[in-house]
């Protein structure tokens, strides 16, 4: 029988509450730091398929979450379209060249990129037992894209949403061509053996409401109907940051079979909002896994109630924080499970 995660995300629900945080495979974990400081970079580690494979298993083996999420990064996207990727102690990634002024005719794409990530997935998940889960996942095509054209992350996503407005024509051509190469890395991770993937929409919130529905509603509805076309029996994840009440149609129009929450929304208007058999995931706030204490335990019951009536995966808001106590998971566990 498939584990609970993958149940819930079919629309069961169980009484017992499944359980993954996002990032969960990172920096908080000693055995994570090890690795790396062993392996060197960032990179290095996505593309060394045993390690990474190891990374993506070791929160599995410390705290037994109930779904495994692959362990790489949403700008492999962009790096197999032909932008070099770096990641630079201090700064974060880098594409070159950004796309604000190069044509995106000039990328030459290196499919072969793609193909260490599918190896990864396969690794973890001939380790794996029907009662887990394992995750695959790719960056949304607006957030993908917002890296693409500025060469890096930003506050605001200013050249992105920039040239969005001044060139309508070009900068669609650059989301048709991030849902292409992300329909097939999907697709890759599925047949390796990834049960469900995740859509991260990390800057969907700085979008206008217009805006949003043409670069975040209408790319994720196209990826999610190629998949189900593939693959009807793999849930898709939505998860659009920071996107508030957008949130409703996103979840009528995408076509995703659960939907992620961060930390801002109201597990309550959810819960009146949305459709009553939809499964939604989250969404504690990752800082009060950092804090501890008190405000951790009520925020879980207080969730935890909110969704008692729907199909829920109990998850953060966002990643988690690379200085969260272990001994705090591990009390957020035990809060969930009890």
């Amino acid at each position: 029988m498939p584990g609970i995660l993958l149940r819930t995300l079919r629309g069961e629900n169980l009484q017992a509450r499944p359980v993954w945080l996002m990032r969960q495979a990172g920096r908080y974990l000693p055995e994570y730091r090890a690795l790396r400081r062993q392996k060197g970079g960032f990179l290095a580690l996505v593309y060394d398929t045993d390690a990474a494979a190891e990374i993506t298993l070791q929160p599995i083996r410390r705290f037994g979450f109930d779904g495994a999420i692959l362990f790489s990064d949403i700008l492999i996207v962009p790096y197999a379209m032909g932008q070099d990727l770096q990641f630079l102690a201090g700064e974060g990634p880098h594409l070159s060249p950004p796309l604000v002024d190069t044509a995106l005719a000039s990328l030459h794409a290196v499919p072969e990129r793609l193909t260490p990530i599918y190896e990864t997935v396969a690794k973890v998940r001939s380790a794996f037992g029907s009662e887990r889960t394992l995750l695959g996942f790719a960056g949304s095509p607006w957030t993908v894209a917002t890296y693409m054209v500025a060469g890096e992350g930003s506050r605001d996503q200013q050249e992105a949403r920039a040239m969005a407005y001044r060139d309508r024509s070009g900068f669609q051509a650059i989301i048709d061509a991030i849902v292409e190469t992300t329909v097939t890395y999907l697709s890759g991770q599925i047949m390796a053996g990834a049960e469900a993937v995740q859509l991260f929409d990390s800057w969907a919130g700085s979008l206008a409401p217009r805006e949003f529905e043409r670069w975040v509603i209408a790319p994720n509805a196209a990826i999610v109907a190629t998949l189900k076309a593939r693959f009807p029996e793999v849930p898709v994840i939505g998860f659009p940051k920071g996107s508030g009440e957008k949130l409703a149609a996103y979840a009528r129009e995408t076509g995703v079979d659960a939907l992620g929450l961060d930390e801002t929304i109201d597990p309550l208007w959810v819960a009146r909002t949305l459709p009553a058999s939809m499964p939604v995931q989250g969404n504690l706030d990752p800082l009060l896994v950092l804090a501890g204490g008190d405000e951790l335990d009520k925020a879980v019951q207080a969730i935890l109630a909110a969704f008692a009536d729907r199909p829920h995966v109990f998850n953060l808001g966002h990643g988690i924080d690379q200085h969260t106590p272990i001994t705090h998971v591990e009390r957020l566990l035990a809060l969930v499970r009890a």
